[in-house]
């Protein structure tokens, strides 16, 4: 058993701890309560709008999805040739001076074909997917022409896609339109009140870059003349709401 006088001091050693994280509690709230804040004061005049701006860029690489495909009664069988078709369309591309690095497999699939029963296996689909990258334009309709030509009845042009491989200046474009549009609002709003257009106090944006949209193809044969290409125009468009302080 402890002594009277070691009770006491232990008592007293719990009492400072105690006192201790008190202080340290009450500091830290009075620190988080000190901290500032971005939210604007309740009484604070505002005003909120939505700008947009767009530009437009014409778009320089394409990207071309193409499969060969093959339905044998043997699995090997349909496997080879479309390998074997796949690769002579790529080395085709590669030699028309398409860079390998461009050239993506996307699929190699083989599937069971079963009969009219749905239960006995009566051949196998080979399906070999490769999505092209071309960057220059001007080999656009070569590279299909050569693509629907070597694979012959076997081609799928599944889609093809135009795109802007650098858009950043665009997006830089489109967001200053956006943000100055929003700020025309909002000089206007400010005029209409018999009010000035203070200090920016939030700003969040949405939008961007369109994506490229995927064209589905005709038909192998229909390709086998000159395919005609045109990159036409992509818009770069933002939304930005921007909240003012008025005073």
């Amino acid at each position: 058993m402890p002594t009277s006088a070691g009770a006491r001091k232990v008592r007293n050693f719990a009492i400072a701890l105690a006192a201790a994280a008190t202080t340290v509690a009450a500091s830290t709230a009075c620190d988080a309560q000190s901290a500032p804040t971005l939210e604007p004061s309740p009484d604070t005049r505002q005003v909120t709008v939505v700008g947009s701006g767009e530009v437009q860029g014409t778009p320089d690489t394409l990207t071309v999805s193409a499969s060969m495909e093959f339905l044998e009664a043997d699995a090997t069988s349909a496997m080879n040739q479309t390998n074997q078709r796949q690769q002579a369309v790529i080395d085709g591309l590669v030699g028309l001076g398409i860079d390998r690095k461009d050239i993506a497999t996307t699929a190699a699939d083989l599937q069971p074909q079963y009969g009219a029963d749905s239960t006995a296996i009566a051949a196998y689909r080979a399906t070999n997917s490769v999505n092209v990258t071309i960057r220059d334009l001007d080999k656009a309709s070569e590279a299909i022409g050569l693509v629907v030509s070597t694979g012959g009845n076997a081609t799928r042009i599944n889609s093809i896609a135009y795109s802007i491989e650098d858009d950043s200046q665009l997006v830089r474009d489109a967001r200053a339109r956006a943000f100055e549009d929003a700020k025309d609002r909002a000089a206007q709003y400010a005029e209409l009140s018999d009010l000035t257009l203070g200090k920016v106090i939030s700003i969040s944006e949405s939008g961007g870059a369109q994506p490229p949209v995927p064209m589905p193809m005709q038909s192998p044969r229909a390709l086998e003349a000159a395919v005609p290409m045109e990159p036409g125009e992509q818009t770069v468009g933002f939304s930005v709401t921007v909240i003012w302080e008025l005073t």
